[in-house]
């Protein structure tokens, strides 16, 4: 066995120093060491290593070091941390102890770690412009809700505005010593959106540039560049699923099933893969089934499931929203173009 089960190190991370255990072809450890949790200290302790097979737990600092590991000409694996429960909940869990059984799990077979795949260092980058957006955006509904609530409780009421246009209208239509109290938070409000002016500015030119690709999801009356842009870098790879429908689940929006015998029940959704882009899907079918939507071979789906019954209408925006992400990945895929009601018409 020996002979072709190659050397394997298995790295517990750490925020300042990793803990590595190295184990033979024969399952003995060879080596018990430590290295600085930075691109310099990974580098210096792997360059002149023959290639071995490295295993490495999910977490902040695994992106990088997954890269840097394999351009150091090292086989990894990424662990996903729910096949890891012999670590986690082991009565001696420590560094070292944690490092030796990634490694021996990593040995026997990699397949049990059902190892993940980390993004490209570029389209890391892109999600994080996204959540920068996403942040500045709740700090900004926080500050406005503060605003309203204390005005309120003072006996006064700040007319509606739009969320661009908030920070204008509060001077007006409070009194100075309102004002006075609340103005900090205006002001900073005012500095927020504009800042999310300036993201939405460079992750559109972001979308034309480096991901040309969103142009044919965009296509679709209700989906703009922001949510265009988090399902391309989420998904990264269009072929990475060979049945289209098989997005909505990885993105969390089919529902669980508990069926056993002749029961059957109907469960809440499975939640799985990105909060954030199943949150922007949601907001996409809610403009869609709204007032405002045009008119769709979706829309006019979503609207008869929204009248089979109790509970129907939250139900028909988590469906549209699974549709949706299935029609998005088809024009990437395709590249073709959009015809919002190609069914009706064929019918």
């Amino acid at each position: 066995m020996s002979e072709h089960t190659p050397t394997t190190m298995g790295i517990d991370i750490s925020d300042r120093m990793s803990t590595v255990c190295v184990l033979a072809g024969d399952g003995e450890v060879m080596e018990e060491s430590r290295f600085r949790s930075t691109r310099a200290g990974l580098g210096r302790y792997l360059e002149h290593r023959a290639p071995m097979r490295v295993v490495l737990e999910v977490g902040t600092h695994s992106p990088w070091m997954s890269r840097q590991i394999e351009e150091l000409g090292h086989e990894v694996f990424v662990a996903n941390p729910r096949q890891l429960r012999l670590i986690y909940q082991s009565d001696r869990k420590c560094d070292a102890v944690d490092a030796e059984a990634l490694a021996r799990l990593g040995r026997v077979d990699p397949k049990l770690l059902r190892p993940i795949r980390h993004r490209a260092a570029d389209t890391q980058l892109a999600r994080a412009q996204l959540r920068v957006r996403d942040m500045l955006v709740a700090a900004r509904t926080r500050f406005i809700l503060s605003v309203r609530g204390m005005a309120k409780s003072m006996g006064e009421v700040i007319p509606r505005a739009s969320a661009e246009s908030f920070h204008v209208g509060v001077p007006g239509a409070v009194s100075a010593p309102v004002w006075q109290v609340v103005e900090p938070l205006v002001e900073a409000v005012g500095g927020l959106t504009a800042k999310i002016k300036g993201c939405d500015a460079a992750l559109e030119e972001l979308s034309l540039t480096r991901y040309p690709e969103t142009a044919a999801l965009r296509q679709i009356s209700g989906v703009g560049p922001i949510t265009a842009l988090a399902f391309v870098t989420t998904i990264e790879d269009p072929h990475r699923f060979a049945r289209n429908r098989s997005v909505g689940a990885y993105l969390g929006l089919c529902p669980r099933r508990d069926q056993s015998g002749a029961s059957d029940p109907s469960l809440r959704i499975t939640k799985a893969g990105d909060p954030y882009l199943r949150r922007l899907l949601v907001g996409c079918a809610h403009y869609i089934l709204g007032p405002f939507g045009p008119d769709s071979d979706l829309r006019r789906w979503g609207l008869a499931y929204a009248g089979r019954g109790t509970n129907s209408k939250k139900r028909a925006v988590v469906a549209v929203a699974r549709k949706l992400a299935v029609l998005l990945l088809s024009l990437w895929k395709t590249g073709e173009t959009y015809e919002p009601t190609r069914h009706a018409a064929a019918a």
